[in-house]
Parts: C-alpha cells; sequence; structure tokens
C-alpha cells in the first residue's frame, strides 16, 4: 500500500464505524416501533 497506507486504513475504520451505527440505529428504531405497535394493538394509546 505504500504511503497511502494510513489513508486506506483510516477509510476501512471510518466505514466500519458508520456501517455499524447504521446496524445499530436500525435495531433500535425497529425495537421502538414493535413497542408502539403493542401498545397500539392494546388499546392503551391513540393512534395520532
Amino acid at each position: 500500500m505504500g504511503k497511502y497506507a494510513v489513508f486506506i486504513w483510516s477509510s476501512y475504520g471510518v466505514s466500519c464505524a458508520v456501517l455499524a451505527g447504521l446496524v445499530i440505529a436500525t435495531i433500535a428504531q425497529l425495537y421502538r416501533q414493535r413497542r408502539l405497535l403493542r401498545r397500539l394493538e392494546s388499546g392503551s394509546i391513540e393512534r395520532p
């Protein structure tokens, strides 16, 4: 990789961090939506 190794490896690191963040955000949103759906189905809250 030569003199560009630092740039390449840091780019890989940033990409992995962004992908991990997207996965975590997606899973968190899934749990929020499931919780909201359970509350709506139980009738404890009104639909917006």
